[in-house]
């Protein structure tokens, strides 16, 4: 599932070559998509318990919310994914419970460097909020509605 979804990042991240029925493809395939976010969003919490580093269902979730950002960076995908039912609150809701597991334990969310010797510590999630941030921008650019939501 992740290799299916990070070929769908770069189909939808290759805006010179998407002819107009592969959108349209796209679009309905957003649909699927942010239900799946929807659904899963709460299995990224799960990785702040440093057994569950390498929870299938959550890296599914980080990739589908990259896969969002990207598609509503597209202007034929963003009014639909704009419109669509709950996925602004789910990002919202999504936001308020990362940033209070951040503050509970050790913040995986955010790109903070911990250096031991030379090399970084990375973590599946890093910059999960910042992608949230992102896709919530998004859905709101351009859209009263969404903004007085938020």
């Amino acid at each position: 599932r992740v290799t299916l979804l990070e070929l769908m990042m770069v189909k939808v991240s290759d805006k010179t070559s998407v002819s107009s029925e592969e959108m349209n493809v796209l679009v309905r395939h957003a649909d699927f998509l942010a239900i799946c976010f929807q659904e899963k969003c709460g299995a990224v919490l799960k990785l702040t318990a440093a057994a569950d580093a390498e929870d299938e269902e959550a890296l599914v979730t980080i990739r589908l919310l990259d896969v969002l950002c990207e598609m509503t960076s597209n202007s034929g995908q963003l009014e639909h994914l704009q419109a669509f039912p709950g996925l602004l609150e789910t990002a919202i809701d999504t936001l308020r419970l990362t940033h209070l597991a951040g503050k509970q334990a050790v913040n995986i969310f955010t790109p903070t460097h911990a250096v031991t010797g030379q090399e970084e510590i990375s973590h599946p999630a890093m910059g999960f909020k910042s992608h949230l941030i992102r896709l919530i921008g998004n859905l709101c650019y351009k859209n009263k509605e969404n903004q007085d939501k938020v």
